[in-house]
């Protein structure tokens, strides 16, 4: 027996989590942004951020008018804040190249600025409802599961991972589309990483890993990523000061929220080469394009 996705897909109709950008009307520029907040954040955070976005730069263009810090300022505590200045940078070219319209082809969205295959793929199925295989963690982990009777997935293979679902997709770009969004949403919600919900399953019936009696994976552990302590702390409680002030700081303003001076001044590096944080002629710091 295999995955009948067409149950996923009735389940998703009876059961999908009413999230702002699955609301009808959202043009393929909302999908675009919510892909890239939701990049390993949680819907939760990303939800709030992307309405006030929306209401506030409901078209590319009205993004690019805008400076980089302005930007970075409303990117608030999503994290990963260069993926910011890339959909500042794509917002740049949809305005000037594509009319101000997020353009519907794959092909097309990957050669826009920060725009990977994963994300291509997602504003093309979400957005306008292509036949496209849209492969993430949760359905990777659904198709390792109910396919391959594995208890995850493994590491990752773009070709394998993408004829997978392809396979199970229906010939039709609209219940592909929908099939798509279904299989994450079963992922995400219901076949978790550690407490799978097999009983409220829509093809626990059929799920080969249910029928060899869940076995447990035992395959590459995937290494959990800590926060605490980490650069990327620390970059964020940099930028924290820089967001919270509409004036330049001084060096001694950035010196006080970490204590580690080494590990403070690496950070404040990369932030300048990443074009996160600008230095004024006079030595003070700010967001780009705010001095």
């Amino acid at each position: 027996m295999s995955l009948d996705v067409l149950d996923v897909v009735d389940w998703f109709d009876a059961n999908a989590r009413d999230l702002a950008w699955r609301a009808p009307g959202t043009t393929g520029w909302g999908v675009l942004v919510s892909e890239i907040m939701l990049q390993q954040t949680p819907v939760a955070r990303v939800e709030p951020i992307w309405l006030d976005w929306l209401a506030r730069w409901p078209v590319p263009s009205a993004l690019a008018a805008v400076s980089q810090g302005e930007v970075v300022r409303a990117w608030g505590k999503l994290g990963y804040p260069r993926r910011a200045l890339r959909l500042h940078a794509a917002a740049g070219v949809l305005a000037a190249e594509h009319g101000d319209v997020v353009p519907s082809d794959v092909d097309t969205l990957l050669a826009l600025p920060g725009i990977g295959a994963y994300t291509a793929r997602a504003v093309a199925a979400f957005g306008y409802g292509k036949r496209c295989p849209v492969v993430d963690t949760n359905v990777r982990r659904v198709v390792a599961r109910a396919v391959h009777g594995a208890g995850d997935a493994g590491p990752p293979s773009t070709t394998r991972d993408l004829a997978d679902v392809d396979k199970l997709l229906p010939a039709d770009d609209a219940t592909a589309a929908r099939a798509s969004a279904a299989l994450m949403e079963l992922g995400a919600v219901v076949c978790t990483a550690r407490s799978p919900r097999c009983a409220v399953c829509p093809v626990v019936a059929s799920c080969a890993w249910q029928r060899a009696g869940r076995p447990a994976y035992d395959g590459p552990v995937k290494a959990v990523q800590r926060f605490a302590g980490t650069d990327r702390q620390v970059r964020g409680l940099l930028l924290d000061v820089l967001r919270d002030t509409s004036e330049p700081a001084s060096r001694a303003r950035l010196d006080v929220v970490w204590h580690d001076a080494g590990q403070r001044d690496r950070c404040l590096d990369s932030l300048l080469v990443d074009g996160l944080v600008e230095q004024t002629t006079a030595g003070l710091f700010a967001l780009p394009g705010e001095h």
